[in-house]
C-alpha cells in the first residue's frame, strides 16, 4: 500500500505569530475532524521549523519539513542549512528540487543528487519535485523532460535507497499562470513516472512508490485529483496557507 501524503509547502510567508496561528489551526481541525490514514506534512521557512514541531507534538499522522536542505554536510557554507541540522529539529520530510529553486537558483539534476544524498544519510524522506514548464509541454516533449530530470539526479541510487524518496510532480505551467492541469493529465504523467522508475528500479520499488501532485490543487479539484489511480496526494502551495481549505484537501481522500 502507498502512503497517501498531503504536504503543506508555506513557501516564503507567514511571520512568527502567523506560522503559530496556522499550525494550531490544522493541528486542532486534525484532531477534532479524526483525520486518518493520510501522512499530513508542514513544511515551513526555516525559522518556523521548532515552533511548528513542538505545537505537532504528539499529533497523530503529522510531520515536520522543511522546504530545502544544503548539498553539503557541513562546513563553512553561510546561510546553508544541512539535512542534520533539520533532522535535530524534529524533521522527517524535505522538499529538493522545487520549481522555484531550480527556476530561481539554479539548481540542477547533479546538486539535487548531492542534497538527495545528505537527506537519505540523515534519516530525512526526500520529497522530490520535478515537472516539466509551458514551452515544453506545448512541445510536446513533457514526458522526455521529465523522466530526464528522474534519470539524471536518482538513477544512480540503490533500490533501497529509491523506496524512501517520494516523488512530488510539478506542471510548472499549471502554477500560478491561469492554466489547468486536469486530473487526467495529471494521471498520465504520474503513470509515466512510475512506469520510469519501474524501468530502472523494478515493478515492486514502482508500485509503492509516492507521487505527489504538485499543480496548484485545491478543495475543489482534489477529491477528482485524488481518485487517479496513479496520484497518492498533493504538494500544496497556496491553499496550504488557509486550514480550512488546507485540511480539506487532506479529507479529501
Amino acid at each position: 500500500m502507498r502512503k497517501k501524503i498531503v504536504a503543506g509547502n508555506w513557501k516564503m510567508n507567514l511571520n512568527f505569530e502567523e506560522g503559530q496561528k496556522l499550525t494550531s489551526e490544522i493541528v486542532n481541525m486534525l484532531k477534532d475532524e479524526n483525520v486518518k490514514d493520510v501522512t499530513v506534512v508542514l513544511n515551513p521557512p526555516f525559522v518556523h521549523l521548532y515552533s511548528v514541531n513542538k505545537l505537532i507534538g504528539d499529533t497523530p499522522n503529522l510531520f515536520l519539513g522543511s522546504q530545502n536542505c544544503s548539498d553539503k554536510a557541513s562546513g563553512a557554507y553561510t546561510g546553508e542549512t544541512s539535512a542534520e541540522m533539520l533532522a535535530s529539529f524534529g524533521a522527517k520530510f524535505v522538499i529538493i528540487g522545487h520549481s522555484e529553486r531550480r527556476e530561481y537558483f539554479a539548481e540542477s539534476n547533479q546538486l539535487l543528487t548531492e542534497k538527495t544524498k545528505q537527506a537519505l544519510a540523515n534519516g530525512l524522506t526526500p520529497i522530490f519535485c520535478c515537472g516539466e514548464p509551458l514551452e515544453i509541454r506545448e512541445a510536446g516533449t513533457h514526458e522526455d523532460y521529465v523522466k530526464d530530470q528522474l534519470t539524471e539526479s536518482l538513477f544512480g541510487f540503490s533500490a533501497e535507497e529509491m523506496s524512501k524518496i517520494v516523488l512530488a510532480y510539478e506542471p510548472i505551467w499549471a502554477i500560478g499562470t491561469g492554466k489547468t492541469a486536469s486530473s487526467d493529465q495529471a494521471q498520465e504523467m504520474h503513470a509515466a513516472l512510475r512506469s520510469h522508475i519501474a524501468s530502472k528500479f523494478g515493478a515492486d520499488i514502482a508500485d509503492n512508490l509516492s507521487i505527489l501532485y504538485g499543480g496548484s490543487a485545491k478543495p475543489d479539484n482534489a477529491k477528482d485529483l485524488f481518485s487517479k489511480p496513479d496520484v497518492d496526494g498533493g504538494l500544496i502551495g497556496g491553499a496550504s496557507l488557509k486550514s480550512r481549505d488546507f485540511v480539506e484537501i487532506v479529507k479529501s481522500f
